[in-house]
C-alpha cells in the first residue's frame, strides 16, 4: 500500500460535496482509503490517525508541498491503495468529480440563479433563505436575504457576534425572523427544514436554542402520542446577554399568536439569567402555558403558566399532558429499575482497568444534558460543552462527553449527522483504550442527515467490542435514538441495527446517559440513579409535575407582525449553500430554488483581505 496526496490553495467546495468526493474515490479500483477535506488542524490530525499522512503531498503542478506550509482554507485530497497507478488514476480524478453536482430536480430545470435576489424573484411566493455557506461568507448572503425580503434560517456556525446582532436586529425592525447563525432545526407549517424530524402536526410549539435538543423534544412529543405546530430555532446564542434574546422573544410573541399552537415548549442551552428571567416574564403573559427547559442552567423563577423542567423528555410528557397530569422520568420506578438491572449486568463484566465514560455526541443539547446528569457522579467530567474543562479535544481523559458538532470539530468538514467518518475514527480511538468502561453515543435521525446513521456504525462498534472481547475485556455500548418512525431512517429499523451489535438502546437521551454514568460509575441501585437524575443527595424521586396552566389574568395579545405569515403554510425556499437540505425539502414537496454560490474572490484568503479593506 501506498500513500499519495495533493493540495488545492484556497480552493472552496462545500463539505457536502468534499463527503461526495470522498465516498467516489473509496469506490476506485484498488483504493483503500481516501481523504477530501479543508485544511484545518483538526482534519489533518485525522487524516494522519485514518494513515493518510498529509506529509505525503505534492502541489497540483507536481513538486514538494509539506504539511507545515498548507493553510486551513486549503484542499487536502488524500488517498491509499495497492500502488502507484490505482492511486494516481484516482487523484486524477479528482476535478472531475468536484465539478460534478448532484442533479438539482427537474422541476428547476439546469439554471440555478447567481444570487439570493434574482432567486427570490424567480420563485414564486419566496418567504425564506436557508443559508449553510461558510461563516465568513454568511453574513454578506444573510443581508442579501434580507434586502429581498425574505426571512433567514443561518445554519451557518462561526459567525462573528456583533454580526448575528445587527442581522437580528435589522430583521426585527422590517418584520423579518432571523434563525440562527448555527441554526440547525426548524419545523414551518409542517415543512422540516435543516435537521428536523418528520413529526404529526399537532398543538406543541417549540422555540429552540439548540437544535437537537428541539430534535429530541418533538420527536418524543411525536412518540407520546402528541405534535407540533411549528418549531422556530434561534441559534445558540440567542439568550446569551449580548444578543438578548432577540429572535426568542420574536418567536415565543409569533407562537402565543398562531391559533394552532395550544402549549409551548422553550430549549436552550445555559441561557443569560437575565434573558432567561426576562423570557419567563413574557412567557407568562402569553394565553399558552409554557414549559421551560434551560439544560444546565440555575432554576429560574418560574412565572403563572409557566414551568421549568430538568430533562428534554420531561418536556415532551408535559408538553403532551398540558391537559391533565403527567408522570415524569424521575417518578418512573419501573424504568428506573430496569436501568439499574442492566447497569448491574455491565458492571459485573468490565475488567479492573476499565473506570471511564466516554461520550461522543453529535448533539450539542444531548451532550449537555448528559453532563448535567452525570457531573455529580461522574468527577472529574471532562467537556467541550459550556459546564466543563476539556483536557485534549484529541483524545479522551478520564471521564469524557464530547460534542463532536462543536465548531472545534466541524469547520471545513460536514457535521457528524452527516458523516460517520470523524465519529468512526473516535469509536476506534476510544474504544482501544483499556480504561475505557463505556462509550455513550446519540443517533439522530430526520432530514438532512445521514441517511443510515446505525448502519454506518453498528459495524464499528460490532468491530470495537470484539476487539475489546480478544484483549479480555467487555466494552459496554449506551446510545438512543433521536427520531420516529416516520422519519426516512424509520426509528425501530435504526435501533434493530444498533441492538444487533451489542448496544443498549434508551428511550431518550436521559435514559441513556443515566444507564452509561451507572455503569462507568458501578451505581447498580434505582434509588442511585433517581439521584444521579434529580440531584438529590438522598436518592429521593422528584416531584411530581403537573403540566402549567395558563396564566388567569394575562395581557390582550400583540398586534399581528408581519412574520407571523411565516407560520401561515409551509414556507418557499431560497437555499443557498448545501445541496442535501434543498434534496430534503423536495422530498417533502416543499418549493425551493438552489443558488448557484460561490465565495468572492473564489474564497482566497489574501484577495478577501484586500477586498475588505477597499470596501
Amino acid at each position: 500500500m501506498i500513500v499519495r496526496g495533493t493540495v488545492r490553495p484556497s480552493a472552496y467546495h462545500d463539505s457536502a460535496a468534499l463527503m461526495r468526493v470522498q465516498q467516489a474515490l473509496r469506490g476506485f479500483p484498488g483504493v483503500e482509503e481516501a481523504g477530501v477535506v479543508m485544511a484545518t488542524p483538526a482534519n489533518l490530525e485525522l487524516l494522519r490517525q485514518a494513515g493518510l499522512d498529509p506529509a505525503n503531498l505534492t502541489a497540483p503542478g507536481g513538486g514538494a508541498a509539506p504539511a507545515r506550509e498548507i493553510a486551513s482554507n486549503d484542499l487536502v485530497v488524500m488517498v491509499r491503495g495497492a500502488g502507484p497507478t490505482e492511486v494516481e488514476t484516482a487523484l486524477g480524478a479528482v476535478d472531475d468529480l468536484l465539478t460534478r453536482r448532484p442533479d438539482a430536480g427537474a422541476s428547476e430545470g439546469s439554471y440555478r440563479p447567481r444570487t439570493v435576489a434574482a432567486a427570490a424573484r424567480q420563485l414564486a411566493g419566496a418567504n425564506l433563505a436557508l443559508v449553510s455557506v461558510p461563516g465568513r461568507f454568511a453574513v454578506g448572503v444573510a443581508r442579501e436575504a434580507l434586502r429581498a425580503d425574505l426571512h433567514v434560517m443561518l445554519f451557518s456556525d462561526n459567525v462573528p457576534l456583533e454580526d448575528e446582532v445587527d442581522l437580528k436586529r435589522a430583521a426585527a425592525a422590517g418584520g423579518r425572523l432571523v434563525m440562527g447563525p448555527d441554526c440547525g432545526t426548524a419545523i414551518l407549517g409542517g415543512a422540516a427544514l435543516g435537521f428536523a424530524n418528520r413529526v404529526r402536526r399537532g398543538a406543541v410549539g417549540l422555540v429552540g436554542a439548540s437544535g437537537t435538543g428541539v430534535q429530541e423534544v418533538a420527536a418524543l412529543v411525536h412518540r407520546f402520542g402528541g405534535g407540533i405546530s411549528h418549531a422556530l430555532g434561534t441559534g445558540g446564542r440567542d439568550l446569551s446577554s449580548e444578543v438578548d434574546g432577540i429572535t426568542a422573544r420574536q418567536s415565543l410573541a409569533m407562537l402565543g399568536r398562531d391559533p394552532e399552537t395550544r402549549v409551548i415548549v422553550i430549549v436552550s442551552k445555559p441561557p443569560a439569567p437575565s434573558v432567561a428571567a426576562g423570557l419567563v416574564d413574557e412567557a407568562a403573559s402569553l394565553r399558552n402555558p409554557v414549559i421551560a427547559i434551560f439544560t444546565g442552567a440555575a432554576s429560574v423563577a418560574s412565572g403563572m403558566g409557566v414551568r421549568q423542567v430538568r430533562t428534554l423528555e420531561d418536556a415532551a410528557r408535559l408538553a403532551v399532558a398540558s391537559g391533565g397530569g403527567a408522570t415524569t422520568l424521575a417518578d418512573d420506578r419501573p424504568a428506573l429499575d430496569r436501568i439499574a438491572a442492566k447497569a448491574r449486568d455491565a458492571a459485573r463484566t468490565l475488567a479492573p482497568s476499565q473506570q471511564y465514560l466516554r461520550g461522543l455526541m453529535s448533539g450539542g443539547t444531548l451532550c449537555a444534558e448528559a453532563v448535567v446528569l452525570l457531573e455529580a457522579t461522574l468527577r472529574p467530567l471532562f467537556t467541550n460543552v459550556a459546564r466543563g474543562p476539556l483536557a485534549d479535544p484529541g483524545r479522551g481523559h478520564g471521564h469524557t462527553l464530547l460534542d463532536l458538532g462543536d465548531d472545534l470539530f466541524t469547520v471545513g468538514r460536514l457535521h457528524p449527522m452527516l458523516d460517520m467518518t470523524l465519529r468512526a475514527a473516535r469509536l476506534r480511538q476510544e474504544a482501544a483504550d483499556p480504561e475505557t468502561a463505556v462509550l455513550l453515543l446519540d443517533v439522530v435521525l430526520g432530514f438532512g442527515v445521514h441517511p443510515d446513521p446505525a448502519g454506518a456504525l453498528a459495524p464499528v462498534i460490532a468491530d470495537v467490542r470484539a476487539a475489546a472481547r480478544t484483549a479480555g475485556r467487555q466494552l459496554a455500548v449506551v446510545a438512543s435514538v433521536c427520531g420516529t418512525d416516520d422519519d426516512p431512517q424509520r426509528r425501530t429499523r435504526q435501533v434493530a441495527q444498533l441492538e444487533s451489535a451489542g448496544v443498549f438502546v434508551e428511550e431518550s437521551n436521559a435514559r441513556a446517559a443515566l444507564l452509561a454514568g451507572a455503569i462507568a460509575a458501578r451505581v447498580v441501585e434505582s434509588a442511585a440513579i433517581a439521584a444521579m437524575l434529580t440531584g438529590a443527595p438522598d436518592g429521593a424521586p422528584a416531584d411530581r409535575h403537573d403540566p402549567p396552566a395558563p396564566a388567569a389574568d394575562v395581557r390582550p395579545p400583540a398586534s399581528p407582525s408581519p412574520a407571523d405569515a411565516l407560520l401561515a403554510a409551509p414556507p418557499h425556499v431560497v437555499n443557498v449553500g448545501l445541496g442535501v437540505f434543498a434534496e430534503s425539502l423536495r422530498d417533502q414537496g416543499v418549493p425551493v430554488l438552489d443558488v448557484e454560490w460561490q465565495p468572492p474572490a473564489g474564497g482566497n484568503t489574501e484577495l478577501l483581505e484586500l477586498l475588505d479593506r477597499l470596501t
